[in-house]
């Protein structure tokens, strides 16, 4: 018997999710498994799955599954913070670091998670009470900014009841380890395994003669002392704007451990994730690989073309096989190697793969359709014409 019973959608608020909820749909009645939405999501789609509050769908889902990029996974995190409910993230557009699977793999990700086939791997949050009393959390991070034309953000970092350095910069900023990769990151901090139970201070743009980022241990008491040098802060929690801190406010900030259980399927680890998204480059390395080294491999253990370009997968598109026809599913370039006319490559690579196979194709991809069109050459392979064919 299969452990979930009850789903629980979130979506992105403005990218088309139809197909992969389709595909969650599908495969729950095949299981007997309930599915559910939030109500201003799931109105805006036709689907078969229940709409709920937020409360509800925290009370009864047995998992969830966020549909959409990193800011929606925080917001699917936050919605089960101090629960043991796993969160699936499905990556719907660009790549994300929390995001683990494609839509194409999506199918196969639910039957192994209700398989037991899978590995947790806890996140820490952030927690804090802001100057109006309102309780706020993160799993990326709490930032107090600088407003413009109000001066810098001057801020005490007080450290086991005393105070330790103060920051003159234009943002004070703690991140969990999820969060090393985002606003820290940008402002100089490290890169942190999302497995270290810790937090980082960094700040942006510093203009004090220290300027280098912390790294605390959980159990250490850290307090942000807005200083009366200090202009009207901005307080941004994973990345939206909660509340403004004035010269003489305190924010005390309370780590979260194991506050969401993340899933993983033992596809790419964290690293490979960082190095492609962040394109961390060895110091020897001098420019980028030229497109024309790109070469396209047929992956078929997971059922996808890979483009290799400077030893990273920069590129796939996703197939299925049907009987002796193979489906082109969906393309994905990496965005640090978007605009380099790697997709065109990917495509005329699969095509020519069928045309030397005699398979013919079904194009399903959006950009292969469009490929297609304007490559009439490749018309012969069609099961099904396209559009303008």
């Amino acid at each position: 018997m299969g452990m979930v019973k009850v789903v629980g959608l979130v979506l992105h608020p403005r990218r088309d999710c139809g197909s992969a909820i389709d595909a969650i749909v599908k495969w729950a009645e095949r299981r007997d498994v309930t599915v559910l939405g939030l109500h201003d999501e799931i109105d805006r789609i036709d689907c078969e799955a229940v709409a709920v509050t937020p409360e509800e769908m925290a009370e009864r889902a047995g998992l969830l599954v966020s549909l959409g990029g990193d800011g929606t996974m925080l917001r699917t995190m936050r919605l089960v913070e101090g629960r043991k409910t796993p969160v699936l993230g499905v990556n719907v557009g660009r790549l994300g670091f929390l995001a683990e699977v494609d839509l194409p793999e999506l199918p196969d990700a639910l039957t192994a998670i209700d398989e037991h086939k899978f590995t947790i791997e806890s996140r820490t949050a952030v927690r804090t009470v802001l100057p109006d009393g309102k309780d706020v959390s993160a799993f990326n991070d709490i930032a107090m900014v600088r407003v413009p034309g109000e001066g810098l953000a001057a801020i005490g970092i007080c450290l086991e009841g005393k105070n330790f350095v103060s920051y003159a910069a234009d943002a004070v900023i703690v991140a969990t380890p999820t969060g090393s990769t985002a606003y820290s990151f940008s402002a100089g901090g490290p890169i942190v395994s999302p497995n270290v139970e810790g937090l980082i201070v960094t700040a942006s743009a510093a203009h004090s003669s220290f300027n280098r980022p912390l790294m605390l241990a959980l159990q250490e008491r850290l307090e942000l002392d807005v200083l009366p040098t200090s202009g009207r802060l901005a307080i941004e929690v994973d990345g939206i704007i909660e509340g403004y801190a004035a010269p003489g406010d305190k924010l005390l900030i309370e780590p979260i451990p194991s506050a969401a259980q993340v899933i993983r399927l033992g596809g790419a680890s964290f690293y490979e994730r960082a190095r492609r998204k962040l394109r961390v480059e060895g110091s020897a390395q001098v420019g980028v690989p030229d497109s024309a080294d790109a070469v396209v491999v047929d992956s078929f253990e997971r059922q996808r073309y890979e483009l290799l370009l400077g030893g990273e997968v920069a590129g796939v598109l996703h197939y299925r096989r049907h009987g002796d026809r193979v489906e082109l599913l969906h393309t994905e370039i990496e965005q640090s190697f978007s605009g380099r006319g790697l997709a065109g490559r990917l495509a005329s690579a699969a095509l020519e793969d069928a045309r030397g196979r005699a398979t013919p194709v079904v194009a399903t991809c959006p950009y292969v359709t469009g490929y297609l069109d304007r490559h009439p050459e490749y018309a012969d392979l069609l099961a099904t014409p396209t559009a303008n064919s």
